[in-house]
């Protein structure tokens, strides 16, 4: 089955050359004397005098390219630089004569006569360009592609499975046991026993919200001995806030959220954090999944009651804006074409699974995806306004990558603007513009000015300055409620192949459609007066398109259970993995079908299965037969995802804010470029510092991930993140003995733990088990925890305070984990409150004062206090969920 409106390369060819762009294959050739001539006079000409501004290897100024057909047809911003047969109206030719001042090339000096004759003649003839040489098998039908849509699993219609029947009848507590009861009965294995209440609240709590349950809700839940005890904590789980933070965050990971550009050229998104909490708030609100799809996709061209829905819709499409992008590229076409490809790889491995992108320059070498078929999507991208606020420019300074025109505008009051003062800012910004381009690489521009500056430069400030001005004026992110996303363009039509991936290289036209490794019977026909992308994501969404609802539940599945039923769960393609399970897969994604493509019901289902509340212990018969428990056996253990981690310690200590912050730190950053070292990325990770939120809201700009989520394994901002990794590396052992967030957290407990008078020593680390391990304390731990405290507070009472104040973390007389700094510090002339003076023969000297943040014990009962509970902190059992 081929794309709707399939046709033959044939025909591709005649539609390319219809607008003006030579392919070899076409019915009618270049006249051979014509491509001669202008093999030997033109093209030498043009290499010798116009490439080095207008060419693919040096920069397209003006926006003009003279070594590629489409380009000088095309133009820059005076109009198209060659009309066929019309040498008057040919930019070029204008230029080359020199009869206007503003318009002359080269610049330095005028071609002779001769020379713009040559011109002249090759335009008058037609402008003939060498063909480009189209691929023989392009859109050809590949029989291995027939095999691979009949044979492989993932692109099969949905089956709709019989419930196994099964021995162990009274273990099924959900359909879906059935089916992992059934694989392990044909295996010979037993499910192990359940896990205890303990274990199951902690982790069905960090499951479902990320956090760890309170000493209340473990009293509640342990003294709830009813049948529907469980059911009633899952229900309360679901219902809470904390829920759609949890879960928008894994979503989050798939959309590859970030708050900048990243790439060479590192901008701010400032209004990224919309589309973050509007993740959240779909999430809570149990937004259907199909249309929470449409709308990331379409939400603009999806119809809106109110005017608050259809701002929501819009900011949905953040979706396809969010993603990294190379502002620093020189050439309109390769910007343009390179975030089509970052848009595809996001929708088609978020929603299918398939690694679609891999057909941008050739067929896909493993899945039945032809180099058609992603120029079919390309078609619908390009049809498409990317609306980030951004433009490309090669070495661009200041606002120069800013462009406000392409944010979109918000139901919302906004500020009226002064026209007067509009009109003048642009008058004063067009004649610094003239003077820069006039100074730019001139000899006068190198003379320096009074103030010892070269003129250009000079000349460049100003400009820069007064754009910024006209920006204030004009910025509808300043004058109202802007956001990320998409909209149809004004213009929108099918697009090229680009052969071999060259966004210059054009190739035959493809009609915009859909996939055609996925069979969709009824599939609408795109709207040819719309960009395609409402039809694409009814067609993705369609409860016939088998691809969408198997990763999707896949993915739940994943989160609850460690890994998926298919373990690749950003991969269903070849290469991906077969699925463990695959009726149960099948039953899944009915069944989430069935109930309205609630996320809600479908997680509901999962963890009040038996399968999901076994324990996690082991036998050596079971790991000797499934040792990667893929038929789940057991519930397998996790460790904590970095946001877990950093919101858990804050949760024990009671200093979590849970409430939702108004924006992002992100938000008040100017659109300019950010260094790593700069005075922006110090006030990111100054704010990350301050943050008490939860993790989900610190701001997250590319390249300056805060450090307690980078050293956990936190998700790639660059790419769909379907699974993170989980790696034990020594930075994490160094982060929870040395980050001053994990020290400030466990003497924030110690002192609130001492401020308790009703409480003994017992009772405090009864409490302090409670909030950290979630669960008590045995008589074990209690007696050696007494005895370290004890020792502790005994040496540090013995030592002298200047011992103490040469180091913020001492070591345990005990040998434990890790020790806080316990005693005031004796007070120094070049110390502050909150820094602490280095020894300058301890580190290398540096223009910087090297500061370090002091956690200081106002006593040594404290301080021990303190220490014993960022050893707990650090422990194994506080980062893994069993």
């Amino acid at each position: 089955m081929f794309l709707r409106g399939a046709f033959s390369v044939t025909t591709m060819v005649t539609a390319v050359i219809a607008v003006g762009v030579p392919v070899r294959g076409a019915d009618e050739l270049p006249d051979p004397a014509k491509l001669e001539y202008f093999e030997k006079h033109v093209r030498p000409l043009l290499a010798a005098n116009c490439y080095n501004c207008h060419s693919a290897d040096h920069k397209a100024a003006g926006g003009l390219r003279v070594d590629d057909h489409k380009g000088i047809l095309q133009g820059g911003g005076r109009g198209p630089g060659v009309v066929p047969g019309d040498v008057e109206k040919s930019v070029l030719i204008q230029a080359v004569r020199q009869t206007d001042s503003k318009l002359k090339m080269p610049p330095e000096f005028k071609l002779t006569d001769e020379q713009i004759a040559v011109l002249e003649k090759w335009i008058a003839e037609g402008a003939v360009w060498p063909a480009l040489e189209v691929p023989q098998d392009l859109g050809k039908w590949h029989a291995d592609y027939e095999k691979l849509r009949q044979e492989h699993w993932s692109w099969q219609p949905l089956a709709t499975p019989s419930l196994p029947v099964v021995r162990q009848e009274a273990w099924v507590r959900d359909d879906l046991d059935r089916f992992i009861l059934a694989g392990l009965e044909k295996a010979g294995l037993p499910p192990v026993a359940d896990a205890d209440k303990l274990s199951l609240l902690r982790r069905v709590t960090f499951d479902l919200t990320g956090l760890p349950p309170s000493p209340k809700e473990i009293e509640a839940f342990l003294a709830d001995e009813s049948p529907e005890a469980f059911a009633s904590v899952v229900d309360r789980l679901l219902a809470s806030t904390a829920y759609g933070e949890r879960w928008g965050r894994h979503w989050l990971d798939v959309a590859r959220y970030g708050e900048s550009t990243g790439s060479a050229r590192n901008l701010p998104y400032p209004h990224a954090w919309r589309y973050r909490d509007w993740v959240v708030n779909a999430f809570n609100a149990d937004k259907p999944y199909d249309r929470f799809l449409q709308e990331q996709l379409a939400g603009d061209l999806l119809p809106a009651v109110t005017p608050d829905e259809r701002d929501a819709n819009q900011i949905a499409t953040g979706f396809l804006a969010i993603g990294v992008k190379d502002v620093n590229q020189r050439f309109k076409v390769r910007y343009i074409m390179d975030n089509i490809d970052e848009q595809i790889d996001t929708v088609s491995r978020s929603v299918l699974g398939l690694t679609v992108s891999c057909a941008r320059c050739h067929d896909h070498k493993f899945d039945p995806i032809p180099t058609t078929d992603y120029y079919a999507l390309a078609g619908i991208f390009h049809s498409t306004d990317l609306c980030a606020g951004l433009r490309n420019k090669m070495g661009g300074g200041g606002l120069d990558y800013y462009d406000p025109s392409l944010l979109l505008k918000l139901q919302s009051p906004s500020q009226k603007t002064n026209d007067e003062q509009v009109a003048k800012a642009q008058a004063a910004l067009e004649v610094a513009k003239d003077e820069f381009e006039r100074l730019r690489d001139s000899k006068e521009g190198k003379e320096l000015a009074p103030n010892g500056r070269p003129k250009q430069q000079q000349a460049r400030q100003r400009m820069n300055r007064l754009q910024a001005e006209l920006t204030a004026l004009t910025d509808p992110a300043v004058q109202g409620v802007v956001a990320m996303g998409v909209r149809d363009a004004k213009a929108v039509g099918d697009t090229e192949v680009r052969l071999r991936g060259e966004a210059e290289k054009l190739g035959p036209v493809v009609p915009r459609g859909y996939l055609t490794a996925v069979s969709v019977p009824n599939a609408l026909p795109l709207n040819s007066q719309q960009s395609g992308r409402l039809e694409l994501a009814q067609w993705l969404t369609s409860p016939q398109n088998p691809l969408t609802p198997r990763v999707a539940v896949n993915r739940v599945w994943h989160h609850l259970f460690g890994q998926g039923i298919v373990s690749t769960v950003d991969n269903f393609g070849v290469t991906g993995a077969k699925p463990s399970h695959p009726e149960l897969l099948d039953h899944l994604a009915t069944r989430f079908m069935k109930d309205g493509w609630s996320v809600k019901r479908l997680v509901r289902s999962m963890v009040l299965s038996h399968a999901y509340q076994l324990s996690a212990t082991t036998t050596p018969t079971h790991l000797e037969t499934d040792p990667s428990n893929r038929l789940v056996w057991r519930h397998s253990p996790r460790r904590l995802h970095a946001e877990e981690i950093r919101d858990a310690t804050l949760a024990a200590a009671g200093t979590l804010d849970r409430t939702r912050p108004s924006g992002s730190a992100a938000q008040s950053l100017k659109v300019i470029e950010m260094r790593n070292n700069g005075p922006e990325a110090k006030q990111i990770l100054e704010a990350v510092k301050a943050s008490p939120r939860r993790s989900v809201y610190l701001p997250l700009v590319r390249t300056l991930v805060p450090p307690s989520l980078e050293v956990f394994d936190f998700a790639d901002q660059g790419l769909v993140t379907g699974s993170r990794d989980t790696t034990t590396v020594p930075t994490q052992a160094l982060y929870l003995l040395n980050d001053p967030l994990v020290r400030r957290q466990a003497l924030v407990l110690a002192e609130q733990l001492f401020s308790r008078n009703d409480l003994d020593e017992t009772s405090r680390l009864q409490e302090a088990y409670l909030r950290i391990l979630n669960r008590p304390a045995t008589s074990s731990e209690i007696g050696r925890a007494r005895f370290y405290l004890s020792e502790y507070a005994a040496l540090a009472g013995s030592l002298q305070a200047e011992q103490f104040a040469k180091a913020a973390i001492s070591t345990s007389p005990a040998d434990a984990l890790t020790a806080i700094v316990v005693v005031k510090p004796k007070a120094s002339a070049n110390a502050t409150n909150n820094t602490q003076v280095v020894n300058p023969d301890d580190v290398d000297q540096t223009e910087n004062v090297v500061a370090e943040d002091v956690i200081q014990a106002k006593d040594p009962q404290t301080a021990a206090w303190a220490s014993y509970l960022q050893a707990l902190l650090g422990t194994a059992e506080f980062r893994y969920l069993p």
